[in-house]
């Protein structure tokens, strides 16, 4: 690698760690509220949850077949199989059941209470099926024919003690910590939930995230183009974006360049959001439409040093980075909601939000330091020449990241338009400010983005 002194450019440059400082000193993890389980999926609980009773509750069948008694079917074969008087049938969700005596089997299904005086399973498998003929590949259904809960089994194999039954609190105990307050609830800790009996639970809901693009030239995909315009991208990668941070997106069409229409708009927003994206005019251009739109009202006002004014402070400024420089952060309406500004280009606005908007989201769900970032690891890159970059920018690279051999390569340039590299992407190279060359070779930090 080879280093450049940073280079003054006469204004005041924050570094990406304390523009991401801001922003998540500005962030309060929401507040915890109960919600049934399937409303609780993706949020993150607030409380331990203990076992109130053990899973499984009682002794039960891991298998169809018959219940019996491990010495009635001692030294069992085919040739020589035990034969056993059938008492009963034994379904799950039985409540009377019959009792296994000396030379006697009940018909057990999988899941069904393991009945009095039996010790094992014998899958049907391993029997006639009561039908005197050979092995059975399965049982009849009982309402088909209800005289096979009596009559006779031929049990061909034996089995030991406890075999194919799972036992009672195998699973969990009463008592044990069933999820721990922090915990993420996907579709199997929303299972764990329900089969110990939970209802609702008490959780951080899901953040709200209103995402809106700015500019006159977006068309919504799926109409036609004009002379001058392009298709709205941003608003759609942004939403998906929050999706998979663990957010609730609503996505705003594209609001033209009139800062009396973006004022009304974000205004009407407020009310949906916990957290609000806009991206395009941050920069300073004549019709950077955010920059005037929240610096001319009170409650949005931009101050010097970005002080509170009248319940709102929003600050826009330059980041030593690449892409992505211009940026916009604050705290806007009578709720304080925060608001990040992100620049237009598609490459910029999707770094951004990754290093500033995705981390806020985890914020506000609650969840711990170590998961509110994405994870990064050390690798090797692999590239036929060596990379430039800016001094005094900390730069972002498109990548795609192999695990197995520890190496990262390029994907596109550098530029910030280029949204096709951007979509065969899976990681970002890491430059720090003070190179401007890395060389093939060269270990990098690498943010996986998957």
């Amino acid at each position: 690698m080879s280093s450049s002194a940073p280079q003054d450019t006469g204004h005041r440059l924050w570094s990406v760690d304390e523009h991401l400082a801001d922003v998540l000193s500005a962030v309060r993890p929401l507040e915890p509220i109960e919600l049934q389980l399937l409303d609780a999926q993706g949020c993150v609980l607030v409380e331990d949850v203990t076992v109130p009773v053990a899973l499984p509750p009682f002794d039960n069948s891991s298998m169809d077949g018959y219940a019996v008694r491990t010495a009635d079917v001692q030294g069992a074969s085919e040739e020589f199989p035990a034969v056993l008087t059938v008492v009963g049938d034994v379904a799950a969700g039985s409540g009377e059941l019959p009792t296994v005596g000396p030379g006697e089997a009940a018909r057990i299904m999988t899941g069904a209470p393991l009945p009095p005086g039996a010790e094992a399973v014998v899958p049907v498998e391993w029997t006639d099926g009561g039908t005197g003929g050979g092995a059975a590949a399965g049982m009849t259904p009982a309402s088909a024919a209800p005289e096979h809960a009596g009559g006779e089994v031929r049990v061909h194999r034996a089995a030991q003690a406890r075999a194919h039954v799972r036992a009672r609190g195998s699973d969990v105990q009463a008592g044990d910590l069933a999820l721990a307050a922090g915990t993420v609830l996907g579709p199997p800790q929303i299972a764990l939930l329900a089969a110990i009996g939970r209802g609702t639970v008490r959780v951080r809901p899901r953040p709200r995230v209103v995402v809106m693009s700015t500019g006159s030239e977006l068309v919504q995909p799926g109409e036609a183009l004009t002379a001058g315009t392009i298709y709205d991208s941003n608003s759609f990668a942004l939403a998906a974006a929050a999706r998979d941070a663990g957010a609730i997106a609503y996505r705003v069409g594209a609001v033209a360049d009139d800062a009396d229409t973006l004022r009304a708009t974000i205004e009407d927003q407020l009310i949906r959001a916990d957290l609000l994206v806009t991206t395009g005019g941050v920069s300073v251009g004549a019709y950077d439409v955010v920059k005037e739109a929240l610096s001319s009202v009170g409650q949005f006002a931009e101050g010097a040093d970005g002080e509170d004014v009248d319940g709102g402070r929003m600050d826009f400024r330059k980041l030593a980075m690449q892409p992505g420089k211009p940026q916009g952060f604050g705290t806007i309406g009578p709720d304080h909601t925060p608001l990040l500004a992100l620049p237009g280009n598609p490459v910029s606005s999707y770094v951004s939000f990754e290093l500033f908007v995705r981390p806020a989201i985890r914020a506000l769900m609650g969840l711990p330091e170590s998961e509110v970032r994405r994870p990064s690891v050390r690798a090797v890159l692999k590239a036929d020449k060596a990379l430039g970059s800016p001094a005094g920018r900390r730069q972002f690279l498109r990548g795609t990241y192999d695990a197995e051999s520890g190496t990262v390569s390029p994907v596109g340039g550098s530029g910030s338009h280029l949204i096709a590299a951007l979509a065969h992407a899976d990681s970002l190279m890491v430059v720090p400010e003070d190179v401007t060359s890395v060389e093939p070779g060269t270990e990098l930090e690498v943010i996986l983005l998957g």
